[in-house]
């Protein structure tokens, strides 16, 4: 576990906050417009977003990610494989990653020889982590794989800064170095789900939000969320300069609207996004849920930040048209506060 004197803090500190206000100096205008981020492929093309429509999970999956084999297998190279679900509440399974979802990565994954070593990680966001892999099946499937499920708070962590809305001033937050360390690929395994305030949660808010830790009975992950909707959009971008999948796979099988993340009801939706590029996979994903992709700030904050690519035209989807598979989610019935932030000056 990392130590810091609290000089390091300070500096760590000050650095995040003069992100995160450059992020916020970002007006609603700004907000408003559907950014430009740089390609995944830059100055080469488009990036690329396979779509894979089907009637079983672990195969839409496996079909998805074969899309990539190549360059999945040589961005992975050597590197440790961790895969994160989302489990913010295993009490109930449609607001969670499937087994099977995980057993098309994981098979993917043995076919083109890099099984070996995969971690399966989590802090669950109320259950205790590994209570909630047994709950929702994932020990069988795990161990078929001969992958490793890992509690995240029983893991490393470094600090970094979070901005509080209410005082204005960055705060330490615990924050897991399992899912930062350069020497691991991290696979976002998503859901396509509302979200009851930042609008929608795809590839990137599943990495970010697991890797605050509760620990001694608290948990940081209260820390992102920094008290207000503003906040918890700057928050989450400015940590995915540090906090980002190295692969993006949305399972839209059965998706979630209204009430996300947790108490939303279901969608037959029957599709599956996969993307190298996750903030293009991101971006398909909005498409596919119906929502205008200005309203998610945290995307659009990260798009701007010239970390991956947020304009459709300069997305290639792969495989189904889009058009015929676009479903219109209901929001959550929180929206109206959610976007209010967007009409005050930062």
């Amino acid at each position: 576990m990392r130590s810091y004197s609290r000089r390091q803090l300070l500096r760590t500190a000050l650095a995040g906050t003069a992100a995160t206000w450059m992020a916020m100096r970002w007006s609603r205008s700004a907000v408003g417009a559907e950014s430009q981020g740089a390609s995944a492929q830059a100055g080469t093309g488009k990036s690329r977003v396979a779509l894979v429509a089907g009637q079983d999970r672990a195969e839409m999956t496996f079909k998805a990610l074969k899309v990539f084999e190549k360059e999945i297998a040589q961005a992975i190279g050597n590197k440790r494989v961790i895969v994160k679900p989302n489990n913010v509440f295993a009490g109930n399974r449609l607001a969670c990653t499937d087994p099977a979802n995980l057993e098309g990565i994981l098979e993917f994954l043995k076919s083109i020889g890099k099984c070996s070593e995969v971690i399966i990680a989590e802090s669950g966001a109320v259950t205790p982590t590994l209570e909630g892999f047994e709950g929702l099946g994932y020990n069988p499937v795990a161990a078929r794989y001969n992958a490793r499920l890992v509690d995240l708070d029983k893991e490393a962590y470094e600090l970094l800064p979070c901005l509080n809305e209410q005082d204005m001033q960055a705060h330490p937050c615990r924050v897991s170095k399992l899912l930062m360390d350069p020497n691991n690929f991290v696979i976002s395994a998503a859901k396509l789900k509302t979200h009851d305030t930042v609008v929608a949660t795809l590839s990137l808010k599943n990495i970010v939000m697991a890797a605050p830790l509760k620990i001694n009975r608290g948990s940081d992950k209260r820390i992102v969320h920094g008290g207000g909707y503003r906040a918890i959009n700057v928050n989450i971008a400015t940590l995915a300069t540090r906090l980002r999948p190295d692969l993006a796979v949305i399972d839209g099988f059965e998706g979630m609207e209204g009430e996300g993340p947790v108490r939303g009801t279901a969608v037959d939706h029957r599709v599956c996004v996969v993307g190298l590029d996750w903030l293009a996979a991101d971006r398909v994903g909005l498409e596919l849920m119906g929502i205008d992709p200005s309203q998610v700030g945290y995307l659009v904050y990260c798009a701007r930040m010239g970390v991956g690519q947020y304009d459709l035209d300069r997305i290639a989807v792969v495989g189904e048209d889009i058009r015929g598979h676009v479903r219109k989610y209901r929001l959550s019935s929180s929206i109206e506060r959610q976007l209010q932030w967007m009409n005050r000056p930062a």
